[in-house]
């Protein structure tokens, strides 16, 4: 086999790759002494028939095969040879391949780049710690006791925040609205979530008393049926009930399966401080993400930036093109089109456990022959391009402190996230169970982000942030992200939503 550079710029490198005849040939010969040996042909014995009929039977197919696995194998010695970490699969060019000819063709790779040695202990972090006040766990209780009052029924006519007990039913002339008709419905009145002018129809209601209300439905409104149109209600009020003031005590906590009100103090507690923590851990990671972002600079793969450039502009075309039916249909408006800022706190490495990705190069299309280019779409482009650039070299940095230190996910961990995820679709648990069983490209989705927590726990370790107390206020400001995430893209965890959506429908 013989080698050839014949091009080399910057991560890029071609190469000129001849494989002689008489070695294609000798591995052909070999396959259909082999195949000869197998197959059972009329006439002959096993093992007996000339080589001449097998060539003209199977000739075609097996050297069709021979030269698959000869540019395969050639391509990988080819890259042994020369110390070659590929950033992606190579790209092959079939040069020449004519029977009794030697087999010729190009290789195109892109490496991976070669990566500094970070001082992560002069990286300068620090890390947020903050407490929970009490007044903030009363606060919490105060809204729980509010959501549990009790009621009483009372003999007189309802009054605003009162609580009608009653038999309804909603027409639209002579036909009934869907879903409207109910027995022992309660209407509170004054409630802003019911349509426009109901419950002010129904103050002043006692028990055993019957109405008739008339409501128009916005013009927005969701059901197109009805959008628009007046509507009759039919209400008789079984019972008038009047809401208790709310009761922080024992009972309180009862009703929400502990045992004490110390305990609901206690829970409360423990939630927003693991809440306050999450919040202080991700800051601390986005802040590490960004020191590394400024200090380590060097040259990424173009195809990587390429893919993870093609993932981020489908989700961004997803969410807009989501965003302008929402709002054509009057649910809410669409995002604006310029650049966001860059999406997501979490940041996943484009190359699990170092290994580099695995996917071939795809290119964004640029606009056709006379198609004019949006301004804002690519000014989006532009940004989303630099996004895609940043979340890359983050990537392969992390991938390698991964690799180097010898940071690997457990099948234990695996399985734990499998489960988690499971959890988080209530009835089809099994359904997703089986989906990741068979599916182990998804199971890497997942594999992908508890890499990239350990290696980001492992960096932090090194770094030693400095601990500096804050309050909640100054944590929730110093959490809102300035950068924006920079690493998960398409790497991240999880299958896609239209996979799983599959799954659980």
């Amino acid at each position: 086999m013989q080698v050839t550079e014949t091009s080399s710029e910057g991560l890029k490198r071609q190469y000129r790759i001849v494989v002689p005849a008489d070695t294609v040939e000798e591995e052909i010969s070999r396959r259909l002494g082999e195949l000869g040996r197998a197959v059972r042909i009329p006439g002959f014995r096993p093992g007996k028939a000339p080589m001449q009929l097998l060539r003209r039977r199977y000739g075609p197919a097996v050297r069709g095969e021979v030269l698959e696995s000869t540019v395969q194998n050639s391509s990988a010695e080819a890259m042994r040879e020369h110390n070659l970490r590929p950033a992606l699969p190579p790209r092959v060019e079939i040069l020449s391949a004519a029977e009794g000819g030697d087999l010729e063709y190009s290789m195109s790779v892109e490496l991976l780049p070669e990566m500094p040695e970070p001082d992560f202990g002069a990286l300068g972090l620090e890390r947020l710690a903050t407490e929970v006040p009490d007044e903030t766990v009363e606060t919490a209780i105060a809204r729980i006791a509010e959501a549990h009052r009790k009621t009483e029924t009372v003999e007189r006519p309802a009054e605003a925040g009162d609580i009608l007990v009653a038999d309804l039913v909603g027409r639209i002339g002579d036909t009934e609205i869907p879903g409207s008709r109910g027995e022992g419905r309660q209407v509170e009145l004054g409630d802003a979530g019911l349509l426009p002018g109901f419950t002010d129809q129904l103050t002043g209601a006692a028990a055993g008393e019957e109405r008739t209300v008339t409501v128009h439905f916005p013009e927005e409104y969701g059901n197109p049926d009805l959008a628009g149109k007046e509507a009759v209600f039919e209400v008789a009020v079984k019972e008038v009930r009047h809401r208790l003031p709310p009761v922080i005590d024992d009972e309180l906590a009862k009703a929400l399966a502990l045992d004490s009100l110390g305990e609901l103090r206690a829970e409360i507690r423990q939630r927003m401080q693991r809440d306050y923590d999450a919040m202080a851990r991700q800051r601390l990671k986005q802040a590490l993400l960004d020191r590394l972002a400024e200090r380590y600079q060097f040259p990424v793969p173009p195809g990587m930036v390429e893919i993870e450039f093609a993932s981020i502009w489908e989700q961004y075309q997803k969410e807009k093109a989501e965003g302008e039916a929402a709002a054509s249909a009057g649910e809410a408006e669409a995002p604006p089109a310029d650049a966001p800022a860059e999406a997501g706190p979490a940041e996943a490495p484009a190359a699990t456990e170092g290994s580099p990705a695995e996917a071939p190069a795809e290119s964004v299309a640029a606009p056709a022959a006379g198609e004019e280019a949006n301004p804002e779409e690519e000014k989006a482009k532009a940004e989303y391009r630099r996004i895609a650039e940043r979340r890359v070299r983050l990537g392969l940095l992390l991938a390698e402190v991964g690799r180097s230190n010898n940071i690997t996910v457990t099948q234990d961990e695996v399985n734990q996230a499998i489960v988690r995820e499971a959890q988080r679709h209530p009835g089809y648990e099994r359904q997703v169970v089986e989906f990741y069983r068979k599916n182990p490209e998804s199971v890497n989705n997942l594999r992908a982000p508890i890499f990239e927590e350990k290696v980001v726990d492992f960096i932090i370790e090194l770094a030693k942030p400095e601990e500096r107390r804050v309050t909640p206020g100054e944590l929730l400001a110093a959490a809102e992200p300035e950068s924006g995430g920079g690493v998960s893209g398409s790497g991240s965890g999880g299958v896609s939503g239209g996979d799983l959506g599959e799954v659980v429908e």
